[in-house]
């Protein structure tokens, strides 16, 4: 019982009795902090709403923390409010941001936006920094409604103008382990580089198959290889061969602890924080060419309908023909390409086939297929970017895609089959409110969505497939996409909504993901052993859900450290290009202005205030801004030319200024004097938002939020 209420699970009241925390009017959930002071509990159970906080009622609690909070108003059409009375679990203990002097008073300002207090450092507890440089601080004391946060600096990271100290901010703020513990390395290099004799006797030997690596040009951990050849009665019989890191990473190891904390490797631009030591993600599991390798194969015979009718799992040895990357592939399926590769070029062109005909099954039980560009960025040696531009995915990354995809359909099914404990990816249908605002949004173009009340993903294939090629195609694709929940990992069985699929799991990418490394280990054991015994059902199955979280958690830290990055190298990208025009294209509305997306996938904020031609009110439904007397709507897809007016690297925010048509019919007639004229008014607006506290920002987006603490916090802390 002691565990249960330490995890918020019961309640224990003053009267020594225990209760749910719903039945108190509580709610358990994560905090997600606003730089204004204030929150949101995230709660634990999907069906509660989020719960307000104000910056008065936090009570001591910062962004990612566990709390609980009890509900305190209920609002018609509003998030219930309420108080933090206990913190379960705080979720730092080190703090990323910039030291400021002020006067006899050092503090450090968080690079974490969420976090809404300022750090008191004492003048003894500097560990050598300056002001204005990036440190790491440890919190040596929360704040407690009171008084402000507290601590010391640990390490000075350095200068922000230096190269490197961005990108290593960010992996310090979200505390991505760069060095391996020395008892992991040690045991690394224990590992010897030589396969066993007896590996290969116990193996299947498939080193004659003609097996490649298809990968990005950039890429080292070379988990993944396959193989085809023709199949009788016109079918094929597609081999997808995965390093097999279980063999090499022993459960309980020291390898195995540090993988499992890491969760997945990390991939921020220039650098990798890998999820194992190189010697084996980069060595002696990675299936480079010409070396043997030891993998799991998956062989499966699929027939001319895309149907597997026979399949094999297995231990097995392999020797890669060629490593091929994306871009070699694309060209020899073009017809051009490397003449010394001319060779491979028509069994490529029977992998697009048959990737082709996979798909095209998908898609007829349903699977959604979103294909939005993603965007490639090019740093120098120093770090600074250089080239931002979008990359559409060509044929060689599709036949990927749809064996790695089968290959896991596959293997979830013989073990879901099975009955034993195992980790599948999951993607659960969206939530009904989710799916009724939907409903309402599509009514808006004519589209009707069927089965709203046992929706299926074929409904929503259906309404993708209706506006393609339509005008209002990107802003329902990105609509759609929006109303689904994230996909993650789970110990049972509930299918993935997505992929239309009623089974599926992770297998394809141990040497980076600890959830294929786990089912590797599960599949090892059976094909070893053909069963499983009672006492490692039980730990298993008392596992699996533990991993599972833990891995899912470690994904969504991954994917956010990834995505700064990203946004950062972005906003630098556009530093020197205040005053430049652009035609874009519109990605977000929101109540406070629109975002708009240039070619090269870069997005800034056209503030509402800055359409000066009417009065916008927000639609949220039809998420549109409309002028209330000309009636004129920007949408989500609609085109729209702009300037470059304010960049704040810090706040990672790019402003525009809208540029109408007759600003641009006259800068035709005017030619460079207007382009100039253009570039001073921009710069003219940088200086008045520079002057008056910086880029334009979002309003409130709670009409109850606080004023932050920050702006007290001298006073606070003297007090």
């Amino acid at each position: 019982m002691a565990k249960l209420e330490e995890e918020g699970a019961v309640i224990r009241t003053r009267s020594q009795r225990y209760a749910a925390p719903e039945r108190l009017d509580l709610v358990v959930g994560t905090l997600q902090g606003h730089s204004r002071g204030f929150g949101y509990v995230l709660p634990d159970r999907p069906e509660f709403a989020d719960v307000y906080i104000s910056a008065d009622s936090m009570n001591g609690a910062m962004d990612r923390d566990r709390v609980i909070a009890r509900i305190q108003r209920h609002s018609p059409g509003r998030a219930p409010e309420g108080e933090i009375i206990r913190i379960l679990k705080r979720a730092r203990r080190t703090v990323v941001g910039t030291l400021d002097r002020e006067g006899s008073l050092q503090f450090v300002k968080p690079d974490e936006k969420r976090i809404a207090y300022d750090i008191l450092i004492a003048r003894g507890d500097l560990h050598g920094a300056r002001d204005g440089d990036k440190v790491v601080v440890e919190l040596t004391r929360y704040p407690d409604g009171r008084r402000g946060p507290e601590g010391r600096v640990v390490e000075r990271i350095g200068r922000p103008d230096q190269p490197g100290v961005d990108i290593t901010s960010i992996i310090r703020k979200y505390e991505l382990p760069e060095q391996f513990p020395q008892a992991v390395l040690d045991e690394a290099a224990a590992i010897p580089e030589a396969i066993p004799p007896n590996e290969y006797e116990r193996r299947a030997d498939l080193r004659s198959l003609r097996i490649v690596t298809i990968d990005g040009a950039d890429a080292k951990d070379l988990d993944d290889a396959v193989s085809l050849e023709r199949g009788e009665n016109g079918g094929w019989r597609l081999g997808v061969h995965i390093a097999d890191v279980g063999y090499y990473v022993r459960e309980g190891s020291e390898l195995d602890n540090e993988a499992r904390a890491r969760g997945t490797s990390v991939y921020l631009l220039d650098r990798v924080v890998p999820m194992l030591p190189p010697k084996l993600s980069n060595g002696i599991c990675s299936l480079n060419p010409n070396v043997d390798r030891l993998t799991i194969s998956v062989i499966m015979d699929i027939d001319r309908d895309g149907r597997v009718v026979s399949y094999s799992i297995m231990r097995s040895v392999i020797k890669t023909h060629r490593r091929m990357t994306y871009d070699e592939v694309n060209d020899l399926l073009a017809g051009g390409g490397d003449p010394g590769l001319r060779d491979l070029a028509p069994w490529f062109a029977e992998m697009r086939e048959l990737a082709e005909l996979l798909g095209r099954r998908r898609r007829e039980r349903g699977a959604l297929d979103f294909d939005f560009a993603e965007e490639r960025i090019v740093l120098d040696r120093g770090g600074w970017p250089v080239e931002v531009e979008k990359v559409v995915r060509g044929p060689a990354e599709r036949i990927i895609e749809e064996f790695m995809i089968i290959a896991n359909e596959t293997v979830a099914s013989r073990f879901a089959s099975l009955g034993v404990p195992f980790i599948y990816r999951v993607h659960e249908r969206p939530a009904p409110d989710r799916i009724e605002a939907l409903s309402e949004f599509l009514a808006h173009f004519g589209l009707h969505l069927k089965g709203v009340g046992d929706l299926k993903p074929k409904a929503l294939q259906t309404v993708l497939k209706r506006v393609e090629g339509r005008p209002e195609a990107h802003l329902i694709n990105t609509v759609v996409l929006r109303s689904l929940r994230q996909a993650v990992y789970f110990e049972e069985n509930i299918g993935h909504f997505g992929l239309a699929s009623e089974c599926y799991t992770h297998f394809t990418s141990p040497i980076r993901r600890y959830p294929d490394l786990t089912i590797h280990r599960i599949i090892g054991e059976f094909l070893d052993n053909g069963r499983m015994s009672e006492k490692r059902f039980e730990k298993l199955g008392k596992l699996m859900p533990l991993i599972a979280r833990q891995s899912s958690e470690r994904e969504r830290v991954a994917a956010e450290a990834e995505r700064e990055v990203a946004d950062l190298k972005k906003v630098e990208f556009m530093a020197d290009q205040i005053g430049a025009t652009y035609d874009g294209i519109i990605a977000g509305v929101t109540a406070y202005g629109l975002y708009v997306e240039l070619p090269n996938g870069i997005q800034g904020l056209v503030h509402v205030s800055n359409l000066t031609d009417d009065y916008y009110h927000y639609d949220e439904k039809a998420y549109a801004l409309i002028g209330e007397r000309s009636g004129r709507r920007y949408r989500i897809g609609d085109q729209m030319s702009v300037v470059v007016a304010h960049i704040n690297v810090d706040e990672r925010t790019i402003d525009f200024l809208p540029l109408t048509e007759r600003d641009l019919v006259a800068g035709e007639a005017r030619g460079k004097r207007d382009r100039r004229a253009v570039e001073q008014a921009a710069r003219a607006v940088a200086r008045a938002q520079r002057d008056g506290g910086g880029s334009a920002a979002a309003p409130s987006e709670n009409r109850l939020a606080d004023r932050s603490p920050k702006k007290e916090r001298t006073r606070r802390h003297r007090r």
